[in-house]
C-alpha cells in the first residue's frame, strides 16, 4: 500500500511533472494548475503575461487590514535543463522513492511553491480576518529574473506587503541576504588582415587578453560584508576568431562579479572602463542587486525564533550564495524585510536526479503556518 503524501507534497508532483524548462519556459502549463486551485481557496489572481506561453501569477488575499500589511511569498515555476548526464530517474515522473521526490525542479524550487500554498490555504481563514497574503508566482527566474523584474517594471506590486518569503532552496534554514550579479561582456575590435601578413590587421584576441589580465590586479574596493563576505570576480568566458589563419576583428569575454549589499554596480563598471580604457566595450548583461535584511528586524527575529524551534538547533545569521528574485521584489514591494526559505536541498540544485525530501516539504508548510500565526500577532500588536 502506497504512502499517503500531503496536499503539498502532492501538488509539488503536479508542477514537475510539467516540462518548464527555460528556455522556453512554458511557465503558464504550472499557473494553468495553480488558478483554480488559488481562485477555489478564495485568492484574487492576475496572470501576466512574459511571452507565448509564459506567465507569471499574483495571487492575492485580501485581509481586514490594508494590502500593505499582507506576508508575501514567492517562487519561480522555470527550471535550468536537464544536462548531457543521463537521469537514473524521469525528470518530469515526480517518483518518491526512500522519502525523496525526485524530478526538475524538486529542489529548485516546485516544492516551496507547493509548500507556502498549502499553509495559505489551511490559514486562509485567519489571512482573510487579518492581514491576508500575496502570492508571486514568476516566470523565467533562472535566466535573470526577467519575470519579476517584469512585475516590478509594469509596477504590478505597487500595493506592497509587509515581509517576503523566498522558498527557494535552503534546507529550511533561513537565510536573510544574498549577494547581487553584475554580469558583463567586454568586447575588442580589431582590424582583419590575412593570417601570413599580421601587421596589415589589428589582433582583437590580442588586445582582449591584455584587458583580462589585467583583472589580476583589479580589485573590488568594497568593505568585506559581516555575513555576506566579500566581493568576488570570474572571467567566465572567451571567445574569439574564426579562422586559424585570419587575424581576428573581434573578441570577447564575460566577466562575473558578485557584489555585497551597499556596493554601487554603477561604480564597478566606472572602475572597470578606467582599467580597459577605450580598447574595450563594456555592456551589462544581468544587473541584479544584493538583498540584506537587519537581523533584528521585528520580522526576522520572529522567522528566527520560529525556525529555532522547528529545526531545534540555535540560528547562526547566514545568506545564500546565489541570487533570487528578491533582488527586484524586496524594492518592488517597499524594501520589506526578506527571507530566503525553502525546503529543497541546496546542493540539489540544477543537479542530476534532483530530489527534494518529503519531510523536508511537510516541514516547510509547518514552518510557514507559524510564520504566518506569528506575522499575525505582529501587525495585531
Amino acid at each position: 500500500m502506497a504512502d499517503v503524501v500531503s496536499f503539498a507534497v502532492e501538488l509539488a508532483q503536479q508542477l514537475i511533472r510539467e516540462n518548464t524548462i527555460n528556455p522556453p519556459g512554458h511557465e503558464t502549463r504550472c499557473v494553468s494548475i495553480l488558478k483554480p486551485i488559488l481562485s477555489r481557496a478564495g485568492f484574487f489572481l492576475e496572470e501576466r503575461s512574459f511571452g507565448d506561453g509564459r506567465s507569471s501569477l499574483i495571487a492575492r488575499i485580501p485581509g481586514a487590514s490594508r494590502n500593505s500589511d499582507a506576508l508575501a511569498f514567492t517562487g519561480h515555476v522555470d527550471t535550468v535543463p536537464l544536462g548531457v548526464e543521463e537521469w537514473t530517474v524521469d525528470p518530469f515522473g515526480a517518483e518518491i522513492r526512500d522519502g525523496r521526490l525526485y524530478g526538475r525542479g524538486s529542489c529548485d524550487m516546485k516544492a516551496g511553491i507547493a509548500a507556502f500554498i498549502s499553509a495559505c490555504i489551511q490559514k486562509r481563514d485567519q489571512l482573510t480576518s487579518g492581514s491576508g497574503a500575496l502570492l508571486i508566482i514568476t516566470a523565467a527566474e533562472e535566466t535573470g529574473c526577467e519575470g519579476a523584474f517584469a512585475l516590478m517594471k509594469e509596477s504590478a506590486l505597487q500595493e506592497g506587503a509587509r515581509a517576503l518569503i523566498v522558498a527557494e532552496p535552503t534546507d529550511n534554514y533561513p537565510l536573510i541576504g544574498h549577494k547581487g550579479a553584475l554580469w558583463l561582456n567586454a568586447s575588442a575590435k580589431g582590424v582583419t588582415a590575412h593570417g601570413s601578413m599580421p601587421e596589415k590587421g589589428v589582433n582583437a584576441i590580442v588586445k582582449a587578453v591584455k584587458a583580462a589580465s589585467r583583472l589580476d590586479r583589479f580589485r573590488l574596493n568594497c568593505p568585506c560584508h559581516s555575513v555576506l563576505g566579500a566581493p568576488t570576480l570570474n572571467i567566465g568566458t572567451f571567445k574569439g576568431g574564426q579562422n586559424i589563419n585570419s587575424v581576428p576583428d573581434a573578441a570577447e569575454f564575460t566577466i562575473d562579479i558578485r557584489t555585497v549589499a551597499g556596493q554601487s554596480h554603477d561604480g564597478v563598471c566606472s572602475a572597470l572602463e578606467g582599467l580597459f580604457g577605450e580598447e574595450i566595450r563594456l555592456e551589462r548583461i544581468l544587473d541584479v542587486g544584493a538583498v540584506w535584511s537587519d537581523p533584528e528586524d521585528p520580522f526576522i527575529k520572529i522567522v528566527i525564533q520560529v525556525m529555532e524551534q522547528v529545526l531545534g538547533e540555535k540560528y547562526e545569521t547566514r545568506a545564500a550564495t546565489y541570487f533570487t528574485d528578491a533582488a527586484f521584489l524586496k524594492p518592488a514591494l517597499g524594501d520589506v524585510p526578506t527571507v530566503v526559505l525553502g525546503p529543497g536541498h541546496p546542493s540539489m540544485a540544477h543537479q542530476t536526479d534532483e530530489y527534494c525530501s518529503v519531510t523536508r516539504i511537510d516541514q516547510a508548510v509547518d514552518a510557514y503556518i507559524k510564520v504566518i500565526d506569528a506575522t499575525e500577532h505582529l501587525v495585531n500588536r
